[in-house]
């Protein structure tokens, strides 16, 4: 079962009796344990309504719970979170309760993560029970944040959504968060821009990132030290730098693939995850770079990682000695 399927459907008030949700992306979890409760027992009825944590409950307790019949009729609403901590020896009760629930209940439990060939997974599943929330791909990204402007009314341009999640990864919480602040920084009725993105998402200027990377495959010395120090002067920390800096050669390595394999440079953009508006640049910074090339500033970036970590070297200087490393033979 797909989560954003599960939400919608929640949303019609259509749900089944059980729905255990497993992983780790909190923001799809919380959304669906909203959307079931809202489906069952409405905006709030504490008298329908019981949650447990698994560390600190027994199945016992959870099934009394999801068979009490309900007050004034209606649905019960029975939350158990961290079903990863419920002791092996109460697995045996609550799938019991999986292969006979009652109709009147609306039983949700969540699972940072669960053995597969365990018996109540493998019961979850057969009764269509288990939706196992996956973290989003990189390149499913801008069409969900893209989703996300559209749900709450705001205007975005897709160079703007290439900004924001070039400025987020794959953190769905940060995104959800920022573009809550993009709303209110850009007020009522008024579009989403680059320039939004940048003063209040990010200070990183996206164009300079992608400057470095073109740089780098270029082996441009000069026009790379100029865009790190651009970033500096941002006041962007010089480990974020590193961590935007591998992203995007994650990208290319990714495009550089796709190109290998006959994909036009649109489809090979599309295939990485990068924005459509710089597949020529990512092409041609992809085909300047071989496997070799691209394995050994991996290796640089691990290392320089490890330094800036360390603390031993100032971080504007080692991030420097990064990039003479990156442009050097």
């Amino acid at each position: 079962m797909d989560i954003q399927n599960l939400i919608e459907r929640a949303e019609q008030r259509r749900f089944g009796p059980v729905t255990l949700l497993v992983g780790t992306e909190r923001l799809f979890i919380d959304r669906a344990v909203a959307a079931l409760r809202r489906a069952s027992v409405g905006e709030g009825d504490p008298w329908n309504e019981e949650s447990f944590q698994a560390k600190s409950a027994s199945a016992a307790q959870i099934v009394d719970a999801a068979r009490t019949l309900p007050m004034l009729g209606g649905m019960r609403f029975v939350l158990v979170r961290g079903l990863h901590e419920l002791a092996d020896k109460e697995h045996e009760r609550l799938g019991e309760y999986f292969a006979a629930p009652v109709d009147s209940c609306c039983m949700v439990l969540t699972a940072d993560k669960l053995d597969g060939r365990s018996k109540l997974m493998k019961l979850a599943k057969q009764r269509d029970y288990l939706c196992e929330v996956q973290p989003l791909k990189p390149g499913a990204m801008r069409s969900f944040a893209a989703r996300e402007a559209q749900r709450r009314q705001m205007r975005i341009d897709d160079a703007a959504v290439a900004a924001l999640v070039d400025s987020v990864g794959t953190d769905v919480a940060t995104l959800d968060d920022a573009l809550e602040r993009l709303s209110l920084y850009v007020g009522p009725n008024q579009p989403i821009t680059v320039a939004a993105v940048e003063a209040c998402v990010s200070r990183v200027r996206v164009e300079s990132i992608w400057s470095l990377v073109d740089a780098v495959s270029a082996r441009d010395r000069r026009t790379a030290l100029r865009a790190a120090a651009s970033l500096l002067d941002d006041r962007e920390p010089p480990l974020r730098i590193l961590s935007l800096l591998s992203r995007q050669l994650r990208l290319l390595g990714r495009a550089k693939q796709a190109l290998d394999a006959g994909a036009s440079p649109d489809a090979a953009a599309a295939a990485a995850g990068a924005p459509p508006f710089k597949a020529r640049e990512l092409a041609t910074a992809a085909r300047r770079m071989n496997l070799q090339q691209l394995s050994r500033a991996f290796r640089v970036l691990c290392e320089a990682d490890l330094v800036q970590k360390g603390g031993k070297c100032p971080p504007d200087v080692a991030l420097e000695a990064t990039v003479l490393a990156l442009t050097g033979d």
